[in-house]
């Protein structure tokens, strides 16, 4: 097995998860709470990854990370390299494929939390803060470990979006998706055997865990009663 591959992959999908953590808070917490009428835009580009083809995706992020775009050159300026085709735009690119992935899960339990204890909260005066840190997310702990736990998984099985935009440089962005393509093209099928035999293992375990934690997480969005 390419064991290199197999590292970045786990590199890549934990740096996701946790910045999917961070950005998927806030972000599923307003889409269960908020009461805009124009939400359901938020929404739709939170889940336009799910229908959205990855090589549809990939390019126009290499639009968006090219040296000829603002955020391009911007990194450029900053570091001296080129976005594309780096650990760094895997990331970028690798967060937002996974988006919906972390930002329902998050949703759908945030939402199931019974709105009196929130209510009782603020009444004993703790602040929307406090009572998110010491009620919402301690009653939504299951869904949002779900959705990190698909995140990552989901990182970990990319394929048309890492290979738009970060290629297949060794040690750089070869993932270990790309790494099975690559021994199939070669025609080396034991290699390839035993590579997807353990991304079949994590599947299956993602899939366990995530039906034990949480059964209703397919459903796209939340609905308030």
């Amino acid at each position: 097995m390419d064991w290199n591959a197999i590292l970045l992959s786990l590199r890549l999908a934990s740096f996701t998860t946790a910045i999917l953590f961070l950005v998927g808070l806030p972000t599923a917490y307003w889409l269960a709470s908020s009461k805009r009428r124009w939400k359901f835009l938020v929404e739709a580009v939170v889940a336009l990854p799910l229908v959205l083809p990855p090589t549809v995706l990939g390019f126009y992020l290499l639009l968006a990370m090219g040296p000829r775009s603002p955020l391009g050159q911007f990194y450029e300026s900053l570091t001296g390299q080129l976005l594309p085709f780096s650990f760094q735009g895997l990331l970028v690119a690798s967060v937002l494929y996974s988006l919906p992935f972390t930002v329902q899960p998050f949703a759908a339990a945030f939402a199931g939390v019974d709105p009196k204890l929130i209510e009782a909260s603020w009444c004993l005066g703790e602040s929307r803060l406090t009572t998110f840190l010491r009620v919402t997310l301690p009653l939504s702990w299951p869904g949002v470990l779900t959705g990190m736990i698909l995140s990552f998984a989901h990182t970990i099985g990319e394929f048309g979006v890492v290979l738009m935009v970060g290629g297949n440089l060794p040690g750089v962005t070869r993932t270990v998706s790309i790494s099975i393509y690559d021994a199939m093209q070669s025609l080396d099928y034991a290699a390839a055997g035993k590579t997807s035999l353990l991304l079949l293992a994590l599947s299956f375990l993602v899939l366990v865990v995530t039906y034990t934690l949480q059964r209703n997480i397919w459903a796209v969005w939340p609905k308030k009663s």
